[in-house]
């Protein structure tokens, strides 16, 4: 009789451990599902000591290339087509965001994304970027003596290009740091890389 008690007992563990060890893989499974759905939230959440400063200037050169691209097209066209200053920076300026965000969007729809998120993606992680580096690089442009009105084969106009977009790199790449932080600007992008 103290046989079958036992013999009933570790049944009834075995049966309970079974069912613990289901409800265990139940929970694993929720618990990786929860993570996947909040991992840009535990990003933000923990991010803002570990990102380090190589992250953020990787995000800025990746921002300035579509800049450097948009900025020289602009800069080439509107000379070629002989316009005056203002319309020549705005082409400039809309071709930085425009190859800015191209940039992004070809890496996240890589990732299988559809083409609206990838759009909101890419906004989300370079509208500031790319408008603080257009400010620093037009700025530095505009006031640099006799820069707005050198042509393409003056070597002052590939200088002062070359100067403006060095100096919008080390402005930027604090913001970047600042905004992968708090799981915001590049750090939007991250998850669709892996």
């Amino acid at each position: 009789m103290q046989h079958d008690t036992h013999s009933e007992h570790a049944h009834h563990a075995h049966h309970e451990g079974h069912d613990g060890h289901t409800g265990h893989t139940h929970h694993e499974g929720h618990t990786h599902e929860g993570h996947k759905g909040h991992e840009g939230h535990a990003h933000s959440g923990h991010g803002a000591g570990k990102v380090s400063w190589r992250m953020a200037a990787q995000a800025t050169l990746h921002c300035l290339t579509g800049c450097a691209i948009g900025e020289v097209l602009g800069m080439i066209i509107g000379t070629a087509l002989g316009w005056g200053n203002m319309p020549t920076m705005v082409l400039a300026i809309v071709l930085a965001f425009f190859f800015g965000y191209s940039l992004t969007l070809r890496g996240v729809l890589k990732a299988g994304v559809d083409f609206r998120t990838a759009f909101r993606v890419a906004l989300a992680a370079d509208t500031l970027s790319i408008a603080v580096m257009e400010i620093i690089d037009n700025g530095v442009i505009a006031l640099w003596p006799n820069a707005m009105d050198a042509h393409l084969d003056d070597l002052l106009f590939w200088g002062a290009l070359a100067a403006s977009l060095v100096i919008a790199f080390f402005l930027t790449t604090p913001v970047n740091k600042w905004m992968i932080g708090r799981g915001k600007g590049h750090a939007v992008v991250h998850q669709y890389h892996h």
